[in-house]
């Protein structure tokens, strides 16, 4: 990931050094539990942990040589040991470390998003609330349709980041998982209860089979839940596009003192977060393919996944801490104008209110086809020229004897298309009421 997108705290989880730590991580769990289960002497596994050191320069040097990364990684380690290094990687394959380091890599990033996860649904609720009772305009296929309140869309965001939650602890619990069960998978030289023991003095889960790799259905879902997560926040900021329109102007990204719109045009002031989003969401949607490719490997095991997984999985993980980071940001200094909203909700002259006034001719016996076809003629004509819709009602005796002033008020009430929003509130921020 390029050097814009990305956060230095996310971003040191996959430097080389960092790499090469967590597998010598893995190396000392092994070690220790292999010591602990009368394998190998114990005193050489305290060796090991004590002295063992990682030096990135030589590892790579190695590797020019080797063209083995894990290879290098091991004779670079152990020219830092004594006689004690026989032991390093005692009964293991290449992959028991690669899959089960990057378990505990993706275990550290995961804690990083579930934060950035919840200060994002925190700002979601925060907007909720702030805006539950703004009325706003709805509009459906682009155009307007009835009221609404800026809140609800919120509210939508929010109940739709709970499912992300949800999803997110759940794929948890499969990604977060090691193995060490060796070359093709069947445990030929350390038992199942090493792997285990293994894992579980790591904080990860364990397989209960595998090949010689974690099978990558774990991994394809993993980044499909971060691609998902990635479509929603595009999904919020697209409404902020389409609402910061000249001509619609409810809402505004957030414009610091200096901040410049367009290198032409000064008056200018522009979504530019939000396009971002949409730009950064269709980079996260393209890292699926791949992902659902690596799924099926050769026989045990091949190493066509992982060219991919180098790439695809630091930068999905990154991408999507940076669009969770800046777009935090916006909706806390969003510019929200509740008067346009109103403005706006009486542009169309209160053909936004045509469907009460088809219910309550219908509640006075006119058919719905009858009553449909009496509207409809008068609220185009309100488009067209301008003319307030409800005296266009009240001149059409067809209309007027039977809906009196008093319901056609009900009726044009922007208050009466809000009431439930309550409701709605009560059922998507019930754990508040818990």
């Amino acid at each position: 990931m390029i050097e814009r997108y990305r956060l230095p705290a996310m971003q040191a989880l996959f430097k080389d050094e960092a790499r090469y730590k967590t597998f010598l991580e893995v190396e000392c769990a092994v070690l220790i539990v292999l010591a602990e289960q009368g394998m190998i002497p114990p005193e050489a596994a305290k060796e090991v942990v004590r002295k063992a050191r990682i030096d990135v320069a030589r590892i790579q040097a190695l590797e020019a040589e080797t063209r083995h990364d894990v290879i290098a990684f091991t004779r670079a380690v152990g020219e830092t040991l004594g006689d004690e290094k026989q032991w390093l990687h005692y009964g293991l394959t290449s992959t028991d470390v690669v899959d089960t380091a990057l378990a505990l890599t993706l275990k550290q990033a995961n804690a990083i998003l579930l934060e950035r996860i919840e200060t994002f649904m925190h700002q979601l609720r925060v907007l909720a609330k702030t805006y539950r009772d703004t009325p706003c305009i709805g509009r459906t296929h682009g155009m307007h349709a009835e009221v609404t309140t800026f809140g609800l869309k919120f509210a939508l965001y929010y109940d739709e980041f709970k499912r992300h939650l949800d999803r997110f602890h759940a794929v948890r619990t499969r990604i977060e998982v090691g193995k060490i069960s060796g070359a093709v998978g069947n445990f030929n030289l350390v038992s199942p209860a090493v792997q285990d023991a293994v894992c579980a003095r790591l904080g990860i889960g364990h397989a209960a089979i595998s090949t010689q790799t974690l099978q990558r259905d774990r991994h394809a879902e993993y980044v499909s839940v971060l691609v998902l997560i990635a479509a929603s926040i595009e999904k919020i900021a697209l409404e902020i596009r389409h609402l910061q329109r000249t001509e619609v102007g409810e809402v505004a990204e957030g414009f610091s003192a200096g901040q410049k719109g367009s290198s032409a045009m000064p008056h200018k002031r522009n979504p530019i977060a939000s396009e971002n989003m949409a730009g950064c969401a269709r980079i996260m949607r393209g890292y699926l393919q791949p992902m659902f490719e690596n799924i099926a490997l050769w026989h045990e095991r091949d190493i066509s996944h992982s060219s991919v997984e180098r790439v695809v999985l630091p930068d999905a993980i990154m991408l999507l801490d940076y669009m969770l980071a800046r777009y935090v940001s916006v909706l806390k200094h969003l510019d929200v104008k509740p008067a346009r909203m109103r403005q706006n909700i009486d542009a169309t002259h209160g053909v936004v209110f045509s469907q009460r006034v088809l219910h309550a001719l219908i509640e006075t016996g006119m058919t719905r086809e009858s009553a449909y076809d009496i509207i409809q003629p008068r609220a185009l004509l309100a488009l067209e020229q301008g003319i307030p819709f409800r005296s266009l009602l009240e001149a059409d005796a067809a209309i007027s004897n039977r809906l009196d002033a008093v319901t056609l008020d009900a009726c044009f009430n922007p208050e009466q298309a809000l009431k439930n929003v309550a409701v709605i509130f009560d059922r998507v921020f019930e754990e508040e009421r818990v």
